[in-house]
């Protein structure tokens, strides 16, 4: 389910003008609602309006399979990542009790870490080791506070289509907090905006929740590593594009 098509460049270029006009807007808006809303849910929920608006001004449709799968209390979302698009999409997606579990670098750009940590998003160091652990070990008090996460638990995305090997912290933070893991797979992104190009094509986006996971014995590596396994599998399955668990 994939109607997602690539415009010849001369239109992509044009087309991913006024996506970035129309964005412009959208981001003003967003910011003053961080500023001025007084709580996180708020916040958050005047996010996932902008996101689904902004796709739908620029014709980026969204198509979400099996919604009532999202179980009513905490959860660990996983999804494939495939595109900067991706976050934007589950922000459109998703509930507002819903944060983020994003790569540091994104700190770096001003005006994205600050709006990302307005909404509650939580940055994690992939290649310190000593910063990595402090920042898993914050994520994991959100979690065990009862706070509902997602996580693209590859880490990043690569230029070919296919599923990258998944790390552990997600599935870690769901077995400490005892709540159940959602697989969530994610297509037509790629084809939107490829990386490493810039340029946005129109289309389909398509959103799809695979039945729920429960959680692992807190603590035990054996069962969290095959609940990982297990997510991945489930997700490469649906998904349809090669495995790429061999590579970077």
């Amino acid at each position: 389910m994939n109607s997602t098509y690539r415009l010849p460049v001369p239109l992509r270029v044009a087309y991913t003008i006024y996506a970035g006009l129309a964005f412009l807007p959208v981001a003003l808006g967003v910011l003053a609602c961080v500023l001025l809303l007084p709580t996180l849910r708020l916040r958050r929920s005047a996010a996932r309006f902008a996101a689904r608006g902004w796709l739908v001004v620029v014709g980026l449709r969204l198509a979400v399979r099996h919604p009532a799968r999202l179980p009513a209390g905490q959860c660990v979302v996983v999804a494939n990542h495939a595109s900067y698009l991706d976050g934007l999409v589950l922000t459109a997606v998703l509930p507002p009790r819903f944060g983020f579990v994003i790569k540091r670098e994104m700190s770096a750009v001003p005006l994205a870490s600050f709006l990302l940590a307005r909404i509650g998003s939580e940055f994690v160091e992939r290649f310190d080791r000593h910063k990595g652990a402090s920042d898993a070990r914050r994520v994991l008090r959100n979690a065990t506070n009862g706070h509902s996460l997602v996580f693209f638990p590859e880490g990043t995305f690569a230029k070919r289509p296919g599923l990258l090997k998944f790390h552990s912290g997600a599935f870690h933070t769901a077995a400490r907090a005892g709540c159940p893991v959602m697989p969530c797979v994610i297509r037509g992104s790629r084809t939107a905006l490829p990386a490493p190009s810039l340029l946005l094509s129109p289309g389909l986006i398509d959103v799809e929740f695979l039945p729920a996971l429960p959680a692992a014995a807190a603590g035990d590596e054996q069962s969290t590593a095959a609940l990982r396994d297990r997510a991945r599998r489930e997700i490469l399955a649906a998904l349809g594009e090669p495995d790429l668990s061999q590579a970077a």
